[in-house]
């Protein structure tokens, strides 16, 4: 074991490593982001402006702390006062600060009169000591946004709602909603048991590493009596397509594949 900058990296002593482990062998997991993985490729950032080298580290803070303060801020009752955002979008301007918020449950957010939305817009421009445009934009089709159903799924647990009970009326509920398949994936102490274990349930296909395959990734702990419940869904909406604004904001940024005029030294 040698380390590398604080990372422990294994070095085989034999001169050709056989690349297929044997059966003995614990390997891990590798698994990548969903979205991560398509991001600047079929996927847009999600915060878009430009900034100098001495402001990017204090705007991508700030960027932080926006979402932190949309998504962890609680009510009375310890239920979130912003419930039902799938996604946050930040751009940047030399004025002003735009903040999208998508949402299953628009109507929630912007509140009588637009009151909340009033009332958000001044607590993030005290937060930032900038401008904020506030804008929501409502999401036809939440069942298959799979934030939102990570986070309906915590919601029934906290309930005390059977686990397997949610898991397959989520996924039932996805698949009727026009989804190509769907994940779930469940950890922690499932029904009060005193072990931790996990708890898996696919339905239909979930090819996670074919690009042009539209997979949504939602992540979700769930806060019972007997501790964190980890709650993540991946969900197939099918394929991009080219009208997809998305994808093609994230292929303006790509090289041509045949360059004019190659070079050689």
């Amino acid at each position: 074991m040698i380390w590398v900058r604080g990372v422990g990296v294994k070095v085989s002593h034999s001169p050709h490593p056989s690349p297929h482990p044997s059966p003995n062998q614990n390997t891990m997991g590798q698994k990548v982001n969903p979205v991560a993985y398509r991001t600047g490729i079929m996927e847009d950032w999600k915060s878009r402006w430009y900034a100098s080298k001495r402001e990017f580290a204090e705007l991508l803070v700030e960027d932080k702390k926006i979402r932190d303060f949309i998504k962890k801020r609680k009510d009375n009752q310890d239920r979130p006062l912003y419930p039902a955002i799938a996604k946050i979008e930040i751009e940047r301007t030399r004025d002003e600060v735009r903040v999208i918020l998508y949402s299953g449950k628009a109507g929630m957010l912007i509140g009588p009169r637009g009151e909340k939305v009033e009332i958000l817009q001044n607590e993030l421009q005290k937060l930032t000591g900038r401008r904020i445009n506030l804008k929501i934009e409502e999401i036809v089709r939440p069942d298959v946004v799979a934030q939102l159903i990570a986070e309906d799924i915590g919601e029934q647990l906290v309930k005390r709602v059977g686990f397997r009970r949610t898991m397959k009326r989520a996924m039932e509920q996805a698949m009727e909603g026009g989804a190509k398949g769907i994940k779930i994936q469940l950890a922690g102490r499932l029904g009060g048991a005193e072990m931790a274990r996990c708890e898996k349930q696919i339905s239909g296909s979930i090819p996670l590493s074919t690009l042009r395959a539209k997979i949504d990734y939602g992540f979700h702990e769930a806060k019972i009596a007997q501790g964190h419940i980890g709650i993540q869904v991946w969900i197939n909406q099918g394929e991009y397509s080219e009208e997809d604004n998305n994808g093609a904001n994230a292929q303006k940024s790509q090289a041509p594949k045949n360059p004019k005029r190659s070079y050689k030294r």
